[in-house]
């Protein structure tokens, strides 16, 4: 997590992980600009290189070769990774308009998102096209035609539709592709066709008259019809319309046209050129907004015609790094000058390769191979990342970090800042609630019905995640826990928040991300957000003090297992692992991705789920991990339980990284709870580490009887619960209370 005693002076956004992206990260990174945080907004937590893209798809490299993860490479840089898509710009109040979450205020701002294939005015392309980018949405369509292929015995007509370098690759990368899943399968390739459809007079006209030469040699050997001067008007839904007039018949169409731009950035305000790409000077700063700089597909440069190509990107990665530090620094920022010939390397779908610099043309294993060099060069850049020691302090803009932050309630945010945040915060209204954050006094007041009890509970953290915003969401799902799992409903919250140093509009900033976060989630529990108390630290933490209201007779406790019951856990274990990796920079993003979404989960359905089944016991899995938490109920209970390794559901990744040694903190502190197991550990299996690790916002430990288990199971199923399972039973053998035998 950021932490630092130097305040923050400036927000640098970057909106995209392109290929210069991904190089001001490393730059800034290995040196780092005291007082500036880095903000990354990408609509992709794995951003693919384009150079190996062509490989990939022909079944080369695997995912995770052609990919940089932008995770570790965001912590490397210090900065925060906010996973979601830019969809608009508010250039006046300086902000990144973002799907589903809350707007980003930048001080200075980057694009690079990139290209996607152009469609826009072909009729039907959404609806029948398979567009090669983004690519885990091409996969994700692509898989689906591999399935077809197969079923059908190997007979498919595949079209490519666009003959530029791009284009002609594609094709031989994906006709070599199914062949090999055909060959795998057992299948016949004859029925298998390709054709490729430009409306260019040749392919590859950018690239000199012999490596178009060598390039039709392939697509002729290969058997891959070749329709030049075809304009496409229409996708059907089994052929294409062309101009001239020409119907050309398919199974799979994919769509690999010349370069368009994203449309939301024609509301911006940016100054853009005829195709949509924003405008900007050798500088890479946008034509008319010297704080906003563009590079990669999505930039075009004023005074060149530079063909979208990630080479290029990569060559404006060290100079967009280097004029992001000078405009902070307020020094004057240096030209970006393209190169006038480049090298390309056109693979062929096997591992040959063709080379084009110019009107030069070589071909030969020899080509992929010292293309394979470079391109796996390039990426151990962004993948094998060096340990940096952390820089000293320097006053930076004005902001002596040295200076002293004053403590007790001269740390509290102030008064104007908390007050303007307040008012735009809207938490729900209850008739309980009699004095809550629409008044001005010293303490909130609730009431509590005559027929009801409170249930009250606290939880508090130091940030696990950058995202002021999504920490949260996950905080406030978290407190409301130990209110489910007592089997209360919750009432009302005190918000307790710590906030980085900084000037007040970026304390502002991140007060109302945070805030905006946790009100969602207490809004859709029906809790009414109701004071709390604020204040500076070296680094984000958050927590809130939750009450909630129960019947006095229905209330779930830790005590009541019996003997037969069955153990239900509603979620899957691992948070504590994943996110210790993520701190360490090893944790790949589909595996912090798929730990927060569960984390987003409420156990406030599934409390109700399991109190209708009849549940005898129940506690929330946090810090203490599925076994300390489980021994806390079997001594409250006066029982014994068997528990089945093989039945503890885990997050993707968690075990993988508990086998590497990769463990939270808390993980060993855990470990003194195996005196409760009546044989010794076994510690050579892969589930066994997940008893300790400790989980933030974790599931739902409940006893239910036996004969209403399976019920219970399917309704959380329904409910959206779909890794709750049975993980073992309250024994009734005599073994000691409080003791576990795991099986």
């Amino acid at each position: 997590m950021l932490k630092s005693e130097v305040p923050i002076s400036c927000d640098l956004v970057l909106i995209g992980g392109g290929h210069a992206h991904v190089a001001v990260l490393r730059s800034f990174g290995m040196r780092p600009l005291p007082g500036t945080r880095i903000t990354m907004i990408s609509r992709d937590a794995q951003t693919p290189y384009s150079g190996m893209l062509p490989g990939h798809l022909a079944g080369h490299y695997d995912r995770a070769t052609c990919h940089i993860d932008l995770r570790p490479l965001c912590r490397f840089a210090e900065g925060r990774l906010y996973h979601t898509s830019a969809v608009g710009l508010d250039l006046d109040r300086r902000l990144v308009l973002c799907q589903g979450r809350p707007p980003v205020p930048f001080d200075v701002l980057s694009i690079d998102v990139g290209s996607q294939p152009s469609a826009a005015q072909i009729a039907g392309a959404a609806e029948h096209a398979i567009p090669v980018k983004p690519v885990d949405r091409f996969f994700d369509s692509w898989y689906r035609v591999e399935r077809a292929l197969v079923a059908r015995n190997g007979a498919m007509r595949v079209v490519v539709v666009g003959g530029g370098a791009g284009g002609v690759e594609v094709s031989l990368a994906l006709q070599y592709r199914l062949k090999n899943l055909l060959a795998r399968n057992g299948i016949d390739a004859t029925g298998l066709s390709f054709a490729v459809v430009t409306d260019t007079d040749q392919p590859l006209e950018r690239h000199g008259a012999a490596v178009r030469r060598k390039m039709q040699r392939f697509l002729r050997a290969r058997g891959i019809r070749l329709h030049t001067g075809r304009r496409v008007v229409a996708f059907e839904a089994d052929r294409l319309r062309c101009e001239p007039e020409e119907a050309i018949a398919y199974d799979a169409a994919v769509l690999v046209t010349h370069a368009a731009a994203p449309a939301w950035l024609e509301a911006t305000g940016l100054e853009l050129d005829s195709a949509g790409f924003v405008r900007v000077r050798d500088t890479l700063q946008s034509w008319n907004d010297e704080r906003v700089f563009a590079a990669g597909d999505v930039a075009a440069l004023a005074d060149h015609q530079l063909a979208k190509s990630g080479v290029f990107a990569v060559r404006q990665g060290p100079v967009l790094a280097d004029n992001l530090r000078r405009v902070v620094e307020r020094r004057p920022l240096r030209p970006y000058r393209p190169q006038r010939r480049t090298l390309a390397l056109i693979s062929s779908g096997d591992a040959y390769a063709v080379a084009s610099y110019g009107a030069l043309a070589f071909e030969g294993a020899w080509v992929w191979r010292l293309k394979d060099w470079i391109d796996r060069r390039w990426m151990r850049k962004y993948q094998e990342l060096p340990k940096m020691a952390a820089p000293a302090a320097a006053e930076v803009n004005g902001l002596n970090p040295s200076a002293m932050r004053c403590g007790g309630c001269g740390a509290k945010i102030a008064g104007p800042v908390l007050g303007r945040v307040l008012d735009s915060l809207r938490p729900i209204a209850r008739q309980d609630v009699w004095i809550g954050l629409d008044a001005a006094d010293d303490a909130a007041v609730v009431e509590v019905p005559p027929d009801k009890v409170m249930v009250q509970s606290v939880d508090h953290f130091r940030a696990f995640i950058d995202d002021p915003y999504l920490f949260g969401r996950v905080t406030a799902n978290h407190c409301l826990g130990d209110i489910y799992a007592m089997g209360a409903v919750p009432q009302a919250a005190l918000a307790l928040v710590s906030l980085p140093f900084a000037p007040e509009d970026k304390l502002e900033q991140d007060l109302r991300a945070l805030l905006t976060g946790a009100l969602e989630t207490l809004n859709q529990a029906g809790a009414a957000l109701i004071g709390g108390h604020t204040g500076e630290g070296a680094e984000l933490a958050f927590g809130l003090s939750v009450n909630g209201l129960a019947d006095r007779d229905q209330l779930l406790r830790k005590g009541g297992m019996r003997a037969g019951d069955v153990l239900v856990l509603t979620k899957p274990l691992g948070t504590g692992t994943i996110f210790a990796a993520d701190m360490q920079g090893e944790a790949g993003a589909d595996w912090v991705d798929g730990a927060l979404a569960e984390m987003l989960v409420s156990s406030g359905p599934a409390a109700a789920c399991l109190a209708e089944h009849g549940a005898t016991a129940c506690t929330d899995i946090t810090g203490f991990g599925l076994l300390g938490h489980l021994i806390e109920m079997l001594k409250a209970s006066g029982v014994a339980t068997t528990l089945r390794l093989d039945a503890l559901p885990a997050l993707d990744g968690a075990k993988s990284l508990l086998a590497a040694g990769i463990t939270s903190s808390f993980h060993p502190a855990n470990q003194a709870y195996a005196a409760a197991l009546t044989e010794p550990p076994p510690t050579h299996h892969d589930a066994y580490p997940l008893l300790y690790d400790p989980q933030t916002a974790g599931g739902l430990l409940a006893s239910i009887p036996a004969e209403r288990a399976q019920d219970c199971l399917a309704r959380l199923h329904d409910l959206g619960y779909g890794n709750a399972v049975m993980i073992g039973e309250v024994s009734s053998n005599g073994a000691p209370a409080g003791t576990v035998a795991l099986i």
